[in-house]
């Protein structure tokens, strides 16, 4: 299939660099959301407790119901499963509504409501979800902890390694969650012991929403595959690396996952991201995918580059009035061994039905390089070196009350920049326990 045939990848009058918006907020070269993003999310106020869509711009949401572009209880999976061609209309209407001099102004203002002002939620209904290990330094780097001389296993390089996760425990952005109880075996132990995660890590990952599903038995080819993808957002799948450790053998994870993943509220769709494509390429004498994972488009526009961050805050911090600091910073494009496309293709190939709504987690994606870690085992070596903040506290692990936030932007000459907003999550001590250091 050519690239004249997915429209997603197509740059057109929605990307031009010098569009302006009426709403003024979204003129601001630092703003995440200018008028040629446009992502999609759910929200509510303290007026109007109903959750409803919106669309970011600037630092207010358009209530999508409000500017009569939506039925009244519309909700984002209806809308996903209608497929590309409407998302593309959509967009291309609220492009035109929302740049400086529209007739929509006068109407749409009414529309407008203040981000500050605004509860953010989880932008859709997840029915199921799956989380995917794709950031090569990361499983390089993790691998060689625990096997030195072979850190990936012989499989790595040639199928999309993930695992099914648990949908009931997604929470939305700026929701703190409790550190988790389980079964752990200290070094040297020769019994597990019980109590709350003491090695309680974050993890950098971009979630991948599906639009349009496919029937149970019809597998979805590569080159369609993103035709099934309504867009992106930041995940964060924070991970009880003791327990992970004990019970992970011979199943893969299960307690150690399942207690909290926090997902960003904005869905930034493949439309914006078109002017980010690069070509995918792996490092020379790696295998070539599988042929129902490879292809010309693949190969030509299968990577999106996109600057990822982590920033951390701790409680301290946060009593001084200090800004949360940057931990470490990566990029999806040189971090993941495979494409978007070819996580869908392999997820399908045996007959799985995908659902409007379904999660895809990336996997952590770090970076080959220093301070490109995207979890804290990284960071630390495992626990072995002490990561440094900013007035003298130092982390190995996560503590009580430490707030993580996840950001991504993407940056390009002769492309407006545009950013995903946050995902942020706050560490709560575990049932029963006080706020304290572990």
């Amino acid at each position: 299939m050519s690239s004249a045939a997915q429209p997603w990848l197509q740059i057109d009058e929605t990307h031009d660099p010098a569009l302006t918006s009426w709403v003024a907020a979204a003129n601001d070269p630092a703003t995440d959301f200018p008028v040629q993003n446009l992502p999609f999310g759910r929200f509510r106020t303290a007026t109007n407790p109903a959750p409803r869509l919106g669309v970011a711009i600037g630092d207010q949401v358009l209530d999508l119901e409000r500017a009569g572009l939506v039925e009244p209880g519309s909700d984002l999976n209806a809308l996903m499963a209608r497929g590309p061609a409407l998302r593309r209309t959509l967009r291309l209407t609220l492009s035109r509504g929302l740049r400086a001099g529209s007739p929509k102004q006068a109407d749409w203002a009414a529309a407008l409501v203040p981000m500050a002002a605004a509860e953010l939620l989880l932008p859709c209904r997840v029915g199921d979800y799956t989380d995917f290990y794709i950031g090569i330094h990361h499983a390089t780097r993790v691998g060689r902890l625990f096997r030195p001389d072979n850190p990936l296993l012989p499989n790595y390089k040639w199928v999309p390694i993930g695992y099914h996760g648990r949908a009931s425990s997604l929470i939305a952005s700026g929701q703190g969650f409790r550190r988790p109880n389980g079964q752990s075996m200290p070094p040297g132990a020769t019994e597990p012991r019980f109590g709350p995660c003491q090695r309680l890590d974050h993890e950098l990952e971009l979630g991948i929403l599906i639009g349009s599903g496919n029937a149970l038995g019809e597998p979805i080819p590569v080159d369609q595959a993103e035709d099934h993808v309504f867009g992106l957002t930041l995940f964060n799948d924070w991970s009880a690396r003791d327990v992970q450790a004990w019970e992970y053998q011979p199943l893969g994870p299960f307690l150690s996952k399942n207690f909290a993943s926090t997902l960003s509220p904005w869905v930034v769709t493949l439309e914006a991201l078109a002017p980010f494509r690069q070509p995918f390429t792996r490092p020379e004498g790696d295998p070539a995918p599988l042929p129902y994972l490879d292809s010309k488009q693949q190969r030509a526009s299968g990577a999106i580059d996109i600057g990822l961050e982590v920033h951390l805050q701790t409680a301290e911090m946060a009593g001084r009035g200090q800004a949360p600091a940057r931990i470490a910073r990566s990029n999806f494009a040189s971090a993941a061994y495979w494409t978007i496309a070819q996580l869908v293709a392999h997820h399908t190939v045996g007959g799985c039905n995908l659902q409007p709504g379904d999660l895809f987690g990336s996997g952590t994606l770090s970076g080959p390089g220093e301070g490109e870690g995207g979890s804290m085992l990284e960071l630390t070596e495992g626990g072995k070196r002490a990561l440094e903040l900013p007035g003298g506290e130092t982390r190995t692990f996560l503590q009580d009350g430490d707030t993580v936030i996840l950001k991504a932007r993407c940056e390009r000459a002769g492309a407006r920049a545009i950013g995903f907003g946050e995902c942020r999550g706050t560490v709560l001590p575990a049932p029963g326990m006080a706020i304290s250091a572990v």
